[in-house]
């Protein structure tokens, strides 16, 4: 009798060992670490481009749980993986975001979200008042890399990708552009520190830029030193704006004539689709182009948008690209287009920042983002609040409640009608 109890209780701490063996096992897969090269074009792991500043200046930083409120916006509505654009001194918003996901995911093991840090770059007396020299590049540059590197050796678990500069080599950057051999200079510099040991040997390398500045654009984009680029990154990743090309492009945007009859929303919807097009032949002008000096790499969106109030070249008095309508069809468009095609888009972007251009509160560079500063989700996102993926989250202290307070009459009464493509040639 009591070899038979032994026996059971020898059996029954055997089951419960395996069972829990089995829970770990089951956790291990839950919390397995991705790669960049796991998430990228995955589209199980939206992106998206994120600043959480809430002021008129970035001096007010974001405070740890302000930045933690907003992680949890944006994984409720599908989103793991962001992108940043500088890790400087004065501004630690980069660090803090890092600090705010680590504690994310010490609260739950399950909490899922990556970055693409970004480490700013650009020219000698860039931003000083004094003649830049696109030639030179600042001597801040390299303590600005050296940051970059020590927080992806801090949170190699979120830090996925590191992205040399932001549009620092397009010619209309005039403010602080350099030449690629510099952007070449430290991609190299970052990818000799993976072969060391000195960064993790998964994470991504690239830089982020216009689409001209990859190729895509003029001849005078084509140099030696770009090729080398190409080749150096892990991917590139390209930013494409129909938005602006609106103005500074506008063929695609004006309604031909055989479309003039069609009823105002046909052309809107018609135009964005267009939008779209033009997006996709500009990724093929890259695609076009690397293929062209033997490179097969893969080629993500590292920003694209559409902005939601213009009171310049964007707005009634230009290109009437400018409503909440429009950047709701672009976003869905958008999104079906790069998930189908295993395209990563770090959309631009999460939430609006009115620090961008404080003087005119109605500029569009104030208004790209998915939310309202205040946690109000614009027309794109509605749907995501009918399905109550935000309930119980809050930004600012507020609950999240859809724009024009969720009436679509009321949105439509200030959607603007793109102009007529004659009118757009007698613009331009």
């Amino acid at each position: 009798m009591k070899i038979n109890i032994i026996i059971i209780v020898f059996a029954t701490m055997f089951m419960m060992s395996c069972n829990e063996n089995t829970k770990v096992k089951e956790q291990k897969k839950t919390i397995k670490q991705m790669t960049a090269k796991d998430i990228l074009g995955n589209p199980n792991y939206l992106a998206i481009s994120y600043g959480g500043y809430r002021e008129k200046s970035r001096d007010s930083q974001p405070t740890i749980e302000e930045l933690k409120d907003d992680m949890k916006l944006l994984s409720a509505m599908g989103i793991k993986i962001l992108r940043t654009y500088n890790v400087q001194l004065a501004l630690p918003h980069a660090a803090n975001i890092l600090k705010a996901i680590d504690e994310l995911k010490k609260e739950n093991s399950n909490f899922e979200m990556y970055v693409m840090l970004g480490a700013w770059i650009d020219c000698l007396n860039a931003w000083t008042g004094l003649p830049v020299n696109h030639n030179v590049e600042s001597s801040n540059n390299a303590a600005e890399i050296d940051r970059a590197v020590a927080l992806a050796n801090k949170y190699p678990d979120i830090v996925k990708i590191i992205a040399v500069g932001n549009e620092a080599m397009v010619k209309w950057a005039e403010s602080y552009y350099v030449q690629p051999d510099v952007i070449l200079k430290w991609v190299n510099h970052l990818q000799d520190l993976k072969e060391k040991n000195k960064l993790p040997k998964e994470l991504w390398i690239t830089s982020s830029d216009d689409f001209a500045s990859w190729g895509g654009g003029e001849d005078r984009y084509h140099v030696e030193a770009l090729e080398k680029l190409i080749k150096a990154v892990d991917y590139v990743s390209m930013h494409t704006y129909p938005y602006h090309n609106t103005h500074y492009n506008p063929e695609f945007w004006g309604v031909p004539e055989n479309e003039e009859s069609l009823s105002d929303k046909e052309k809107i919807d018609i135009a964005m689709k267009r939008a779209i097009e033009f997006s996709k032949k500009q990724y093929d002008s890259v695609s076009n182009y690397m293929k062209a000096i033997g490179v097969e790499k893969d080629i993500h969106i590292g920003e694209t948008g559409w902005a939601t109030v213009s009171k310049g070249f964007y707005g009634a008095n230009g290109s009437k690209a400018t409503d909440e309508y429009k950047q709701g069809l672009y976003y869905k468009l958008m999104r079906e287009w790069t998930n189908k095609n295993k395209i990563s888009c770090f959309y631009f972007e999460a939430f609006n920042e009115q620090w961008k251009d404080a003087e005119h509160p109605n500029g569009s560079e104030n208004h790209f983002g998915l939310f309202t500063i205040d946690g109000k989700a614009k027309y794109p996102i509605w749907s995501l609040v009918d399905e109550g993926v935000f309930k119980g989250l809050t930004r600012n202290g507020n609950p999240i409640t859809k724009t024009y307070e969720g009436d679509e009459k009321k949105l439509l009464e200030e959607v603007l009608i793109p102009p007529t493509l004659k009118e757009v040639m007698i613009y331009r």
